[in-house]
């Protein structure tokens, strides 16, 4: 991208110097720039985006290396996407849910399929769509935060519906550590997605944008450059300098690199490895755990269901679910292929982030072979595996007492990471309005600094 660089040795003192240039440092980066501070971002790999960033296949085709959605009621990203100027490339279709059980699809899309739905008895589809309708009027989610996942579905649900439907998902999106989960997850997740169900018929929109998330990417950072910033690639940050307390800048292969304010974007455990010499707030860093992912996408030569989202209710199945991202995505804005991605979330530890890309692959197409008899091989054009260990943060009970702020106990140290979005879902949405709030503080805090009577 013009105006990026490679390894960027300005010895200027910046105002803020951004750590990370996932959308969580390219949208804190923004955000900075547009309130009128000189930032400049570091990022270790030779392209920005993180986990929201592009893969290309072999023909040139970019696509999204995980799966992504903008749903109609992500107010915030959609009004950023305007902002930027891509909401010209915003596309939004009606969606599929489905639910997959003992060798059938069960369409889970509205009302009417929760009543229908053939593996519960009448009384248990009554009291999953009282689960549903409990979630909406929640009026303080924060009373949820002591109450155990599986206790709050059970008192709504009742066990048949546990067992048969809420178990198995669960165990498979926290790879069996669900135990100790608050309810916050899953009315987050059911007032997510009951926002974007509108109307009498209930169906759902998602959208894309043509070129995926790297589309807002670019534009961002295209907008901190043009405002004075800069952008560095392929530059690893070494350690966070500080001294007597206070955040002065980077150590960027090896040299200073000064800054007022320095600004954190990784997940907790990677942040601690860049202050070595803060041993108690590492310590607290550190207690903070992620689910990991390894997450198969699989470019095929013809749709596989049509079905956005398949959950999966067979612990027999090795992955979480089936997401077929080109069930709303035109295969035309990603070069006539149909995507599907096939994730795990994976515990810390999990033997399932040490297998082979091979092993990945075999488990995955018998798998795939189990719930779809008719599946063939040959239509894969490719089978692309990513991994990350760090993906997702677990919120154990009373999650928030733990949870560390964007303030410090470093002076001009910030950090603004995924860990801290709570009890929201970590989405785009989420984590983009999470950015806007950190450099809201971040610029705060300068201004209070710069009208401070000198020492």
């Amino acid at each position: 991208m013009t105006g990026m660089r490679s390894g960027a040795a300005g010895r200027d003192v910046l105002d803020v110097a951004v750590v990370g240039g996932g959308i969580m440092g390219i949208t804190l980066a923004y955000f900075l720039a547009r309130q009128g501070l000189r930032v400049e971002v570091f990022e270790a790999s030779p392209v920005i985006g993180g986990l929201a960033g592009p893969i290309h296949l072999d023909d040139g085709t970019a696509i999204d290396r995980f799966y992504h959605a903008i749903l109609s009621s992500d107010a915030h990203l959609n009004a950023l996407c305007a902002e930027v100027g891509v909401a010209d490339r915003l596309r939004f279709a009606k969606t599929r849910t489905g639910f997959y059980q003992d060798g059938v699809i069960h369409p889970m899309n509205n009302a009417g399929d929760f009543l229908r739905f053939p593996p519960l008895r009448l009384i248990d589809r009554l009291r999953l769509g009282l689960t549903v309708f409990a979630a909406q009027y929640v009026k303080d989610w924060t009373r949820l935060e002591t109450v155990r996942l599986e206790d709050w579905l059970v008192r709504y649900g009742g066990r048949r519906v546990w067992e048969t439907m809420w178990r198995p998902m669960l165990n498979a999106k926290f790879d069996g550590r669900y135990d100790r989960a608050p309810a916050t997850y899953m009315w987050a997740r059911l007032v997510r997605t009951k926002s974007t169900r509108q109307g009498v018929s209930q169906e759902e929109q998602s959208g894309y944008l043509i070129g995926g998330y790297a589309t807002l990417l670019a534009a961002m950072a295209r907008a901190v450059e043009a405002a004075g910033g800069r952008i560095s690639l392929s530059t690893p940050v070494d350690e966070v300098v500080i001294e007597r307390g206070r955040a002065t800048g980077l150590r960027v292969k090896g040299v200073h690199r000064p800054a007022a304010a320095v600004a954190v974007t990784m997940q907790a455990p990677v942040f601690s490895r860049l202050i070595p010499h803060e041993t108690a707030y590492r310590a607290r860093l550190d207690r903070t755990e992620y689910l990991g992912i390894v997450c198969p996408v699989m470019v095929l030569d013809a749709p596989l269901t049509g079905i956005w989202t398949l959950n999966i209710g067979d612990d027999r199945v090795p992955f979480t679910g089936v997401i077929e991202t080109t069930a709303y995505i035109d295969p035309a804005d990603v070069g006539g292929h149909h995507l599907v991605y096939v994730p795990k979330y994976t515990a810390p530890g999990s033997a399932w982030q040490r297998m082979t890309d091979d092993e990945i692959r075999r488990a995955w197409l018998e798998g795939l072979q189990r719930m779809f008899p008719d599946f063939d091989p040959r239509r894969v054009r490719y089978f692309l595996v990513h991994r990350e260990r760090y993906v997702e943060p677990l919120h154990d009970l009373a999650a928030a007492r733990d949870i560390p702020a964007v303030t410090t106990p470093i002076d001009r140290l910030f950090l603004a990471t995924t860990s801290q979005i709570y009890p929201a879902l970590t989405n785009g949405e989420s984590v983009t309005q999470h950015a806007r709030k950190a450099a809201d503080q971040i610029v705060r805090s300068h201004a209070a600094r710069a009208a401070a009577p000198a020492a």
